[in-house]
Parts: structure tokens; C-alpha cells; sequence
């Protein structure tokens, strides 16, 4: 690679002009050569930036750590769920701590409805000093445990902090139906603006069926739940009288 590249330079040299998309090409094979004889001569298998795809050189390998997939390709997002519908809080090919990114979706969610919310349901990850210290301030319950050994006299309502693990969990759902159900688990694009557009419409598709399930439930309880109670208030109304007049 190292003898090609330095042709395709001599041949510039002597005035051969390369077309936009090989110039691209060459300037990715090249920085992948800079990369892999990094990585080579100095014993190493991780360099800033590494380009894992020829033809998607935006990717970088993430580490999650799973035990099926320890390391994934693809882009990563930080999402927010609020009275059911879901934010991109944070969008990137780039591997990032998310744990920064409570403070500002915070702040945008007072900008939005003029208020801090009551609690804020999260992951271990976010519950940082930091973090902890913002939603003290402010008056925000932090979901989880607080830092340090417990003290003696301390006590846990065990049904609140059970409420908040199920609601968090809601999230998690989310996640599984946007990749089941709204092609999120399923990009097949390959340039990075048509990558995280797909992303965006995935969301957008989530949110819009939450609409649409609203709408419907709305109907439903008007067009037939309302009827049946109205009809069992009668028929309690009418029982109440008929035991009076016995």
C-alpha cells in the first residue's frame, strides 16, 4: 500500500488531476495507512479517530462491553423521554460519555415548559457528583441510591423507589419497540447525513404512533367504555331505589 500510494503521488506530481470522489478515496486510504502503521509500530491496537469501513469512514468502533457484542459500529444516541414522547438529547458517531448530557436537557426542558421537573429517572452512569449536586439545587429527585454508605437512622421508601425503577424501565421499552417496529434496529443507508436522518424518523415515526394510540384510546373510551358506565350507574341508581321502596 505504502509503494501505491507513493505512485498515485508521483503521477499528481507530473500533472494527473484525480476526480472528486478519487480524491476522497485516496485521502481515506491514506489515512487508514497513517493508522494501521501506527498501530504497528508502536504495538498497539487502538488509535484516536480509527477508521473501521472503507466505504463509511464516519463509523467508529464504540465499546459497550455486552457480552454478545462487546464493541459496536454505528452511531449513538442520547434520547429523553417526557410525558411519553422521546428528545434527541445528544447524536454522534463518535464515542461520548452521556452522563454530561443531563444538565442541558435539564435546562431545556425548563426552557420549554418554564419549569424544572420533580424527578429525573436515569441510569448509574448519570448519577455523577455533578449531576447530583445540579438536581439538589434545584430540587429534582434523582432517581437511585445516593453516594456513600448508608446512614443508620436513614430511611428509604422502598414503594417510591420501586415506582421510579418501573417508570425508567419505560424507557428501555422505547428503545426495543423504535428497533422492532420503527427501523431503527435496521439503517441500511450509507452516507452519515442519510445515517442520522434514518435515526430522526425513527424517533419521529415513535412519537407520532404514541400520538395515534392517544387518539385512538380517546375514541374508544367515548364511543364504548363511556356507554357501559353510564349504563351500570343507571342500573346502581335504579337497585338503590327499588331496595328503598322495599
Amino acid at each position: 500500500m505504502k509503494r501505491d500510494i507513493r505512485y498515485i503521488e508521483h503521477l499528481q506530481e507530473q500533472g494527473a488531476v484525480l476526480t472528486e470522489e478519487q480524491a476522497i478515496r485516496f485521502y481515506i486510504i491514506q489515512r487508514i495507512f497513517e493508522q494501521q502503521d501506527y498501530m504497528y509500530q508502536n504495538k498497539t491496537h487502538s488509535v484516536p479517530n480509527r477508521i473501521v469501513s472503507f466505504s463509511q469512514p464516519y463509523l467508529r468502533p464504540i465499546v459497550r462491553g455486552k457480552a454478545k457484542t462487546p464493541t459496536e459500529f454505528g452511531a449513538k444516541v442520547d434520547i429523553s423521554q417526557a410525558a411519553g414522547f422521546l428528545r434527541i438529547e445528544r447524536l454522534s458517531f463518535e464515542a461520548f460519555n452521556e452522563s454530561v448530557d443531563l444538565i442541558p436537557a435539564v435546562e431545556r426542558y425548563k426552557e420549554r415548559t418554564g419549569h424544572y421537573p420533580e424527578r429525573v429517572l436515569v441510569d448509574q452512569i448519570y448519577r455523577t457528583r455533578e449531576n447530583r449536586a445540579f438536581c439538589k439545587k434545584h430540587t429534582i429527585r434523582l432517581s437511585g441510591p445516593k453516594l456513600g454508605r448508608p446512614k443508620k437512622d436513614q430511611t428509604v421508601d422502598k414503594q417510591v423507589e420501586s415506582q421510579d425503577n418501573r417508570d425508567r424501565i419505560q424507557i428501555e421499552r422505547e428503545f426495543s419497540l423504535a428497533k422492532r417496529c420503527h427501523g431503527l434496529g435496521l439503517i441500511r443507508t450509507r452516507l452519515a447525513t442519510t445515517t442520522l436522518t434514518s435515526i430522526a424518523l425513527s424517533i419521529v415515526s415513535l412519537n407520532l404512533s404514541k400520538i395515534q394510540r392517544d387518539f385512538l384510546c380517546a375514541i374508544f373510551r367515548e364511543v364504548f367504555l363511556a356507554p357501559i358506565e353510564l349504563f351500570y350507574q343507571s342500573e346502581a341508581s335504579s337497585f338503590e331505589k327499588l331496595s328503598f321502596v322495599q
